[in-house]
């Protein structure tokens, strides 16, 4: 019985290479290498390889010693996960990271970390600090205070309310005193400000207003 020969994967558009071209041809290097990658078999061209200098894929089909065998047909053996292998193939080749929903980034990145694809690897760990930073993210707060003034006060508390305070309620007490010849109500003031926190703590500290404002709520 015969065994099958591993998938192949070929670059688009690109024409098949005549067979047998699995690494040099006659005079030289070829335009097409093959390489397979833990039982894949890739199909791509020495460009799309030597886009990064300094990667492992760059050295191997540039002819330096890496000590990498072939199969049967002349591919290169690579000892690793093909799942991981296509998204990195496709960045030397477009310069861009994509990947099917349900792939694991920690597993492109230890892909780029063992072919040293710099770029990549910095791209893969943005990616993945950004998602940890919106997971982590704390809902809002929302921060209360009553606040105890008399009817002529009314006004001016109106023209302290800001760094995101805002008027929940107003309640009039009911009690009064004699303020010259007139009669002044008070009332208790109920406001409230939202609160953006991080895992580091609140995004920003109180501002002179609002300690004025907290000032004024321990009149109670």
């Amino acid at each position: 019985m015969q065994t099958p020969r591993p998938a192949m994967r070929m670059e688009a558009g690109e024409a098949a290479p005549p067979a047998g071209a699995g690494g040099r041809a006659s005079g030289g290097w070829g335009k097409w290498v093959r390489l397979n990658v833990g039982g894949t078999v890739f199909l791509t061209t020495r460009q799309t390889l030597c886009r990064e200098q300094k990667s492992f894929l760059s050295r191997l089909c540039q002819g330096e010693e890496l000590q990498s065998d072939r199969d049967e047909t002349g591919a290169y053996l690579i000892d690793r996960d093909p799942t991981y292998f296509g998204p990195i193939l496709n960045f030397l080749r477009h310069g861009k990271l994509v990947l099917d929903k349900d792939m694991a980034e920690e597993g492109v990145l230890e892909e780029a970390e063992f072919y040293n694809i710099g770029p990549l690897i910095r791209i893969i760990k943005d990616r993945m600090e950004e998602k940890d930073y919106t997971v982590t993210q704390v809902p809002p707060k929302h921060v209360y205070r009553v606040l105890q003034c008399q009817e002529e006060e009314l006004t001016q508390m109106v023209s302290t309310m800001s760094d995101g305070w805002r008027f929940e309620q107003l309640v009039n007490i009911g009690s009064s005193y004699n303020y010259g010849s007139e009669d002044q109500a008070e009332f208790l003031c109920v406001v409230s400000k939202e609160l953006h926190s991080s895992p580091n703590g609140l995004s920003s500290e109180s501002s002179r207003k609002t300690k004025l404002l907290q000032a004024r709520g321990t009149r109670m």
